[in-house]
């Protein structure tokens, strides 16, 4: 039994998509304005994150060309650095990116879902033992991942259905709900005015600690002491995170029509897509609320951006523009997002355990296909792993540990490039990164300073990120026994 290529371009560009949009474009842009102050550096944080993704996505394509394997990032790592290097990421991928990124995706889901039906929420305990508790929301959660899980385990035509379906879906919705904002907007002259205080800052008085805000030459509010350009390299975070998972295609090569030409395209369309969907969300934002407020008002519109409720951004736009029903339409858009958004993650992340087994470096029944060529083991070790995340309610954490560890691989996957054009000259490679070498190279730069920001004025994310991936070459050494 072999893999079946049953994905086109159309498929593949909605994975990409579907994979990177879930619910964080509609959260983190509250934290983001929280750091950076101002309307303008709000968007051109995003701006920023999406050409640096472009850019990856653009290098990224070579990779796909020349190694269209079951596996993507996992293959370009082992063949470019060698097998432990592979691992690490293989390893980093299954205990925390992949599975806490659907364990984190599932409880959003949940959480949404239980906006309009409040028996699968969090406050719903359904037993407690000794400090151990379960509640709706994490069963409601699990239910969701093992439902994705059957449906993938049936074959990549029935996972390719389902996600077209709801990225499709999703991509209009928020189009739409942006496009209500801008209009909002434009109507009210909220949109003007936000064009007019573009760079002032507006978060400034309400942050509790003035003594730790600094003004620099250019009026930019520089918080905790930071300059300018480490304040937007630590609040890219939130943005880097809700653009990550465009690689997740690279995964599911074997299954490509045409990989060598078709994901290089998927990637370019989708992130590019995704890209201008979250500069327009944003805009909509700031047409809709200030970036500042009142941390203390029970209205959305007074506590503006920086302080929405719980930092659900989309939530409060929705609630300004459309009122009581904002609510329920936020939550259905974020029900369609995250579902969609899970099954393109699940899809795609077991094929690179697949491809981990065949090397002997996971368990050996992952590395087998059921009579619908799907990975089904596979597929269920990693709904078990995420199943478990769901229930220790630490995914969160392992995610904001794990966002560094990301930015390394990707730097490492890049470099990879360099490698192998050095090391195989003649092999054949049907598209070359475009801007060979700048663009890869500016890609490598601006990854590691964003590293270097976050090692010195977030430690407390950065060194856990590298721990866990350290923590793989014992196991490495073991597994090789």
């Amino acid at each position: 039994m072999s893999f079946k290529r049953e994905l086109g371009l159309f498929d593949a560009t909605m994975i990409v998509a579907g994979s990177m949009i879930g619910s964080g474009v509609f959260i983190v842009s509250a934290d983001i304005a929280r750091m950076v102050g101002s309307p303008g550096m709000l968007l051109l944080v995003w701006l920023l994150t999406g050409v640096l993704t472009l850019i990856a996505a653009l290098s990224y394509g070579e990779l796909a060309g020349l190694l269209p394997h079951a596996g993507g990032q996992y293959v370009y790592l082992r063949e470019a650095f060698g097998p432990l290097a592979g691992f690490l990421y293989g390893w980093t991928l299954f205990t925390v990116i992949q599975t806490g990124t659907i364990a984190a995706v599932a409880m959003a889901f949940a959480k949404y879902t239980s906006a309009i039906l409040p028996g699968v929420g969090e406050a719903h305990a359904l037993f407690t033992v000794g400090g151990f508790s379960v509640n709706a929301a994490q069963v409601f959660a699990i239910a969701s991942i093992l439902v994705l899980t059957f449906i993938n385990s049936r074959g990549v035509s029935l996972g390719k259905l389902i996600q077209n379906t709801f990225t499709s879906t999703k991509i209009i919705s928020v189009v739409a709900l942006a496009a209500a904002g801008i209009i909002y907007g434009l109507s009210n002259g909220s949109l003007a005015a936000a064009i007019d205080s573009l760079w002032i800052d507006g978060v400034t008085p309400h942050v509790a600690d003035l003594s730790a805000v600094q003004q620099d030459s250019y009026g930019f509010a520089s918080r905790i002491g930071m300059p300018l350009l480490a304040v937007i390299a630590v609040s890219m975070v939130g943005s880097i995170f809700s653009s990550d998972a465009w690689n997740n295609i690279t995964f599911a090569s074997a299954e490509v029509k045409n990989p060598e030409r078709t994901i290089p395209r998927a990637l370019v369309i989708g992130v590019s897509l995704v890209t201008l969907l979250y500069m327009l969300t944003n805009l909509s934002y700031i047409a809709i609320m200030p970036i500042g407020g009142s941390p203390d008002s029970s209205l959305a519109l007074e506590r503006g951006i920086a302080f929405a409720a719980n930092d659900r951004v989309g939530a409060a736009a929705a609630d300004v523009i459309f009122g009581a029903s904002g609510a329920v339409i936020m939550a259905v858009l974020i029900m369609i997002s995250t579902f969609g958004c899970n099954n393109g993650i699940i899809l795609s992340g077991s094929r690179a355990y697949y491809a981990m087994a065949n090397d002997g470096m996971f368990f050996k029944k992952a590395a087998t296909l059921n009579s619908n060529g799907a990975p089904a083991a596979s597929l269920w070790m990693q709904a078990v792993w995420a199943s478990v995340l769901c229930l220790s309610g630490k995914y969160g954490d392992l995610l904001d540990y794990v966002v560094f560890a990301v930015l390394i691989f990707y730097v490492l996957t890049i470099l990879g490039i360099f490698r192998l054009r050095a090391t195989r000259p003649d092999a054949p490679r049907p598209i070359k990164a475009f801007g060979y070498p700048f663009l890869p190279a500016i890609y490598i730069l601006l990854a590691l300073s964003i590293c270097i920001c976050l090692l010195i004025y977030k430690p407390n994310y950065s060194w856990p990120g590298l721990i866990i991936v350290a923590s793989g070459v014992p196991v490495y050494a073991l597994w090789r026994r």
